[in-house]
């Protein structure tokens, strides 16, 4: 381990006896990462055991983006503790790729061993709707970088867990499923962009998620993905693209989102 991958684990161990002090849980199970659209959904799992702000804890910032909220949130469900992060820490925001993947860290660090990573995104698919959730079966990340420092080679063949996907499935037949790509934005893509996307097999695209992945397996972490559409892509529909919209999608599926982590978290 060089110096820079040893003193951001350090950080992340840090930050997770911090957390243990301040929620009153020695370990965590389960962490859940919400994307843009998704904070109202949180609330189906139960009433928070524990909230603190994110910069109680040592290398966290503040919530930079509208619609996430700048808390973490411990909860019990099903016997299992439950770690919410209830905003994240995006690559646009320049603050760095080892602040990006901080949280996931710090879960490994407060014990988890699974991981549901949520986002918002733009759908290519002719079949998606805005408000549809969608499971990640794969990633392609356009970031051109990594949250892995040094010569650590870590596989990312089943990176999106395919047991965890099923469970999903179980409890929805009707849930769809797709290949993610992370474009750095904080701009949208264009409609060529979203050619190429399509040209090269993705069906879902956003601005987070495939670096925190990455950690997350570099960690041990056992990762579900799934995103909200909450837009078709540039080019797709004609109209222009905006945040408002974004959110509006999560607060319109929140119903629908928030049974389905209800009913998934507890299974993992």
């Amino acid at each position: 381990m060089n110096d820079t991958a040893s003193s951001t684990a350090d950080l992340a161990r840090q930050a997770a006896e911090k957390l243990a002090e301040l929620t009153g849980v020695e370990r965590h199970d389960i962490a859940l990462v919400l994307g843009s659209g998704w904070l109202p959904a949180v609330d189906a799992l139960g009433e928070a055991t524990a909230e603190i702000s994110t910069t109680d804890l040592p290398g966290f910032h503040a919530a930079g983006v509208v619609g996430h909220s700048g808390r973490i949130r411990s909860l019990e469900v099903a016997g299992r503790r439950i770690l919410v992060f209830l905003s994240r820490t995006h690559f646009y925001e320049g603050k760095g790729v080892a602040a990006v993947v901080h949280p996931v860290r710090t879960a490994a660090a407060a014990g988890c061993r699974a991981i549901v990573l949520t986002n918002g995104c733009g759908g290519l698919k002719e079949t998606f709707e805005p408000g549809q959730p969608v499971l990640i079966s794969d990633h392609i990340n356009l970031t051109a970088t990594s949250p892995i420092e040094g010569a650590n080679f870590v596989d990312l063949t089943d990176l999106y867990s395919p047991r965890l996907r099923e469970l999903c499935r179980e409890i929805d037949p009707t849930l769809d499923e797709g290949v993610y790509v992370q474009f750095p934005g904080p701009h949208y893509e264009t409609p060529a962009e979203i050619g190429m996307v399509r040209a090269i097999g993705g069906h879902l695209v956003g601005m987070s998620t495939t670096l925190e992945a990455i950690a997350a397996r570099e960690a041990g972490l056992e990762v579900l993905g799934i995103s909200l559409v909450t837009n078709l892509a540039a080019g797709i529909s004609g109209e222009p693209l905006n945040h408002e919209e974004v959110l509006e999608a999560g607060k319109a599926a929140a119903s629908r989102m928030g049974d389905l982590l209800g009913q998934i978290v507890p299974r993992i």
